[in-house]
């Protein structure tokens, strides 16, 4: 969907691109289709996918990584990328930043040039800086860090919210709901995990609330029963966590076991069934702050019902990492390129229909869907709170 020459045309001298290349990017294209599906014996469009397939956060990983291969299969099924098949190469970062690095020289080595990924922010924002040195278009269904779209990296795109964006809703939800009751504020030394904290307490004190206990704590079981206690003993009622959803499923879960049950307030980053397979019964009641839920958007519901036809619930992060594959096809196939930095051009300058709803990026690569909303878990899975 077309927005002006005009804004597309100032989005490609961003990028370097001279009038000529602009005008050839907007030329229909003459390649061939080739045979759709994977495993062919050459890559035509190679697509790198960065996730966690071990560590953490591989949960979410999952999520994000099973939504990109249904994009990619779907495509691929409709004539792929410019006319080209798309074929994956999926490597695991662990969310480690040394780990994301190695991650991104690879795809350097390997010539791919455009990439899903990463999950974590801190590994995201390690590797975005090879990417931007190497022209390579790298777009996140999951980072959250404001700063990894803030330092204006014209390659960088993200279609999920900011950290601060969802800061800024945990603290209004604090003062709001919570203002009388002696409030905890937790983190687990993790980049993630302490920045979120901090942005909330942050804002929270912004509004002239002040909470009761602000600490950081190594995540284990045996710390988990030690900091149960501690909040016990300081009369806490409302216990705000940035961590991930493995570390809360055990916090919640030992905490019920030793009488503590607090009003349990979570991030995105529990948006997995791992988080409430984990704390069992404790998680019914835990609030979080998460993405718009894509599943009830009429734009996602043929992608949605194809998911429930393989028996697989698209829960979390998974409709955000197809959105994120179905935006650099959309850009490729508008464009008629497999170019990084025309398919960046395009993204800065069009809209595109996504499972997301009709969306675009802003100069920074934030997408402009609508932020975080406020959900509840109850008897295994989450929906909006009231």
């Amino acid at each position: 969907m077309r927005r002006g020459e005009t804004r597309f045309r100032r989005a490609t001298r961003r990028l370097g691109l001279n009038g000529r290349s602009t005008a050839r990017l907007l030329l229909p294209g003459l390649l061939s289709l080739v045979p759709v599906g994977f495993g062919a014996a050459r890559a035509d469009v190679v697509i790198g996918v960065a996730v966690p397939r071990s560590g953490a956060y591989v949960g979410v990983g999952e999520q994000v990584l099973r939504g990109v291969q249904a994009a990619a299969r779907d495509a691929n099924a409709k004539g792929g990328l410019d006319g080209q098949s798309i074929v994956l190469d999926v490597q695991d970062d662990a969310c480690d930043s040394n780990k994301a690095v190695a991650v991104a020289n690879h795809y350097a080595a390997q010539g791919v040039r455009l990439v899903v990924g990463h999950v974590c922010s801190n590994a995201s924002l390690a590797a975005s800086e090879v990417y931007a040195a190497n022209g390579t278009l790298m777009i996140t269904a999951a980072s959250v860090a404001a700063k990894l779209t803030d330092r204006g990296l014209p390659t960088i795109f993200r279609v999920c919210g900011r950290d601060d964006d969802q800061a800024k809703l945990s603290a209004t939800v604090l003062a709001e709901r919570f203002r009388e009751k002696r409030i905890a504020i937790l983190n687990d030394l993790t980049p993630g995990s302490r920045n979120l904290a901090a942005a909330t307490k942050e804002n929270l004190n912004r509004i002239g609330i002040n909470e009761a206990v602000a600490t950081a704590f190594a995540a284990g079981d045996a710390d988990d029963a030690a900091l149960a206690d501690r909040l016990k003993e300081a009369g806490i009622a409302v216990a705000y966590y940035g961590g991930d959803a493995r570390e809360m499923g055990r916090l919640v879960r030992i905490s019920a076991e030793r009488g503590f049950k607090p009003q349990w307030f979570g991030t995105s980053a529990i948006a997995t069934q791992e988080f409430a397979t984990i704390a069992g019964p404790a998680s019914n009641g835990v609030l979080m702050t998460f993405y718009l839920d894509p599943r009830r958007k009429p734009e996602a519901a043929a992608v949605v019902a194809a998911f429930k036809a393989e028996g697989v619930e698209p829960e979390g992060s998974t409709v955000y990492g197809y959105a994120a594959l179905q935006a650099l096809v959309a850009a490729g196939n508008f464009a008629h390129s497999q170019d990084s930095k025309r398919l960046a051009a395009t993204l800065h300058a069009e809209r595109f229909d996504l499972v997301l709803g009709s969306v675009g990026f802003d100069a920074k690569g934030d997408v402009t869907a609508q932020g975080y909303v406020l959900y509840v878990w109850n008897d295994g899975t989450f929906s909006y709170a009231k």
